[in-house]
């Protein structure tokens, strides 16, 4: 009963974090299922995956409700991410599972310290009219 509600735990914490900051699988999943559940590093980074998928799905139907998410970025960022990490997944087993964590904690702190240093990101704004395209016309003044 304990394991199922601290896994409920970790899945609000994620849900809530999810939804707010755009993150929650590996930022918040994957380390507390190795300090609270006990998990190894490569089954909670494997089960993290697992939950991602329908956290990001509820998420992204109120974001696309919303109208905040810019599909070129969204299209292309996917494409290169589904088709890297399908194969980058497949040599996770060939790690240990402490090289895996060291490797997760560098990359945690690394764009920690970026995200505090950098200014704040620019908005994304989005035309208030599509963009037109140049016309095939010649002008008629010259």
């Amino acid at each position: 009963m304990n394991f199922l509600l601290v896994s409920l735990g970790i899945g609000i914490t994620a849900g809530v974090l999810a939804a707010l900051c755009g993150v929650g699988g590996g930022v918040i999943m994957v380390p507390a299922f190795g300090l609270l559940l006990g998990l190894d590093q490569k089954h909670a980074l494997a089960t993290s995956m697992a939950v991602i998928v329908p956290t990001a799905i509820a998420a992204t139907a109120q974001h696309v409700k919303n109208d905040l998410i810019d599909w070129r970025v969204a299209i292309a960022t996917a494409i290169a991410a589904t088709l890297t990490s399908y194969f980058v997944a497949d040599t996770v087993k060939q790690f240990r599972n402490e090289t895996l964590t060291r490797i997760f904690a560098v990359v945690i702190i690394l764009f920690g310290v970026m995200m505090l240093v950098t200014p704040t990101t620019k908005s994304a704004q989005k035309p208030s009219q599509p963009p037109t395209l140049p016309s095939n016309s010649t002008d008629e003044t010259s």
